[in-house]
C-alpha cells in the first residue's frame, strides 16, 4: 500500500473486468457510486471520485496469462488525508493472492 495517493493516477489491475466488477461495489464501501459503461463515478463526501477503465491485453510469461485492466482514477474535491483514508479500503479489498 501507498503512503500518498494523487488526484490522478492510473494502474495496471490483474483482473478481468467481470472480476472488477464484482468486486467493485465492496471496494467504494458505503459511499453512492453509479456504473457507466467502462466507467463509474464515486461520491466520497464532498467530493468525487472518476474511474475509467479498458481491457488490455493479458500479459504472457510463458503458458501463463494474466488478465490486464487499465484503471484510470481521478479525485475532485478530496484533500489527501481524503483520498488516504478512501485508497485504504479500496486497496485493501482489491488485495489479492497469497502471503
Amino acid at each position: 500500500m501507498q503512503s500518498f495517493y494523487a488526484e490522478r493516477f492510473e494502474r495496471e489491475m490483474g483482473c478481468t473486468e467481470a472480476d472488477w466488477l464484482r468486486w467493485l461495489p465492496g471496494a467504494v464501501g458505503d459511499n453512492h457510486w453509479k456504473l457507466q459503461e467502462h466507467s463509474a463515478g464515486v461520491r466520497i463526501g464532498d467530493g468525487a471520485l472518476g474511474l475509467k477503465w479498458h481491457v488490455a491485453e493479458p500479459r504472457v510469461i510463458g503458458l501463463v496469462r494474466m488478465p490486464r485492466l487499465l484503471v484510470s482514477f481521478r479525485f475532485a474535491g478530496l484533500d489527501d488525508a481524503q483520498r488516504y483514508a478512501f485508497m485504504q479500503r479500496f486497496d485493501l479489498y482489491m488485495q489479492r493472492g497469497g502471503g
